[in-house]
């Protein structure tokens, strides 16, 4: 499974848990801002900052859906390890 596969299908879970994913130019906010989750007029979004790399994308969506409970959703195994990766920091 390459990158693209596996941010596709981060992507695609944070949905099925009713997060939005949505990648920002976070450089034009004027102020420095990261990456992360947030909730507008009740709605959950992450916000991804369109200009990392694809690999620090699929680190940081990682990093916070290791959190998160998953356990009725289908995670291909790969995802699973990275989840596990960060759980175990």
């Amino acid at each position: 499974m390459n990158n693209e596969e596996i941010y596709s299908n981060l992507i695609n879970i944070a949905e099925q848990i009713g997060i939005k994913v949505k990648e920002k130019n976070l450089k034009t906010a004027g102020i420095r801002v990261k990456s992360g989750l947030c909730k507008i007029k009740g709605e959950y979004i992450f916000i991804m900052d369109k200009h990392k790399k694809l690999k620090n994308k699929i680190d940081v969506l990682s990093a916070y859906m290791a959190d998160v409970d998953l356990e009725n959703i289908y995670i291909m195994p790969a995802v699973r390890r990275l989840f596990e990766k960060f759980n175990n920091r």
